[in-house]
């Protein structure tokens, strides 16, 4: 006959660990090692493109004739152009704007894609006008509506922000909602397989609202085909 053991009610109970989502997130990141390769290229690229002028002893813009057309050398890596500019410092100076520019599309991107395949996928009545515009969007011929934003919107960004600013403002724009289509079917997709889900059920049932399954619920379990659209 087996005998059961409890513990005595002194006892204390050991505590089981609770694990995070992001912790789980987390776990799986450093044990690819091809995500961990390129995490670390990137990050090294973006230390090197932020704080590369401040440490680089040549400006971008630095012109010395006596040093054009140079060949790659200790001292100036990558040679210097027809004006004796260094070619490295100016990479540098150029990266800043092109990660920039990146980041702030694709983040655009993602926010506009994710809001609409997120209310595409959960309510059933906004699927077809939001899928219809999203094919809209997608049938429309991309260099040309990209020279019509070009000539109506530079001008008054330009009074509005100041030159650099933008344009800055209005390539950003001009990437981020053209490129928006694709996340948005890719949530729908797994947004309408997610919320017939019994844990989907479970929080209707309890009375749980929508903006909260959807905040707790719906977009952590959306958020790794997130992720590969914004590397797209």
């Amino acid at each position: 006959m087996t005998e059961a053991t409890q513990k005595a009610p002194g006892q204390p109970v050991a505590e089981r660990e609770t694990r995070s989502q992001w912790r789980d997130v987390w776990d799986q990141f450093t044990k690819h090692k091809g995500a961990l390769i390129g995490g670390i290229l990137f990050f090294a690229i973006v230390f090197a493109v932020m704080l590369g002028p401040s440490l680089w002893p040549y400006e971008a813009n630095e012109i010395n004739i006596r040093l054009r057309n140079q060949n790659p050398s200790w001292a100036h890596p990558f040679g210097t152009d027809q004006l004796g500019r260094d070619t490295f410092a100016r990479m540098i100076a150029g990266g800043q704007t092109s990660i920039t520019v990146g980041l702030a599309a694709m983040m655009l991107s993602l926010m506009l894609g994710s809001l609409i395949g997120v209310l595409s996928g959960y309510y059933r009545r906004l699927d077809g006008v939001l899928m219809r515009f999203t094919d809209l969007f997608l049938s429309l011929p991309l260099l040309p509506l990209l020279l019509v934003m070009m000539l109506l919107f530079r001008e008054p960004l330009s009074e509005a922000y100041g030159p650099e600013r933008g344009m800055f403002v209005l390539i950003v724009v001009s990437i981020g909602i053209t490129s928006w289509m694709p996340t948005a079917r890719i949530v729908r997709g797994d947004v309408l397989a997610l919320k017939e889900r019994e844990f989907i059920l479970a929080a209707r049932s309890i009375g749980t609202s929508d903006l909260r399954i959807i905040l707790r619920h719906i977009l952590p379990n959306v958020l790794s085909p997130i992720l590969v659209s914004a590397t797209l």
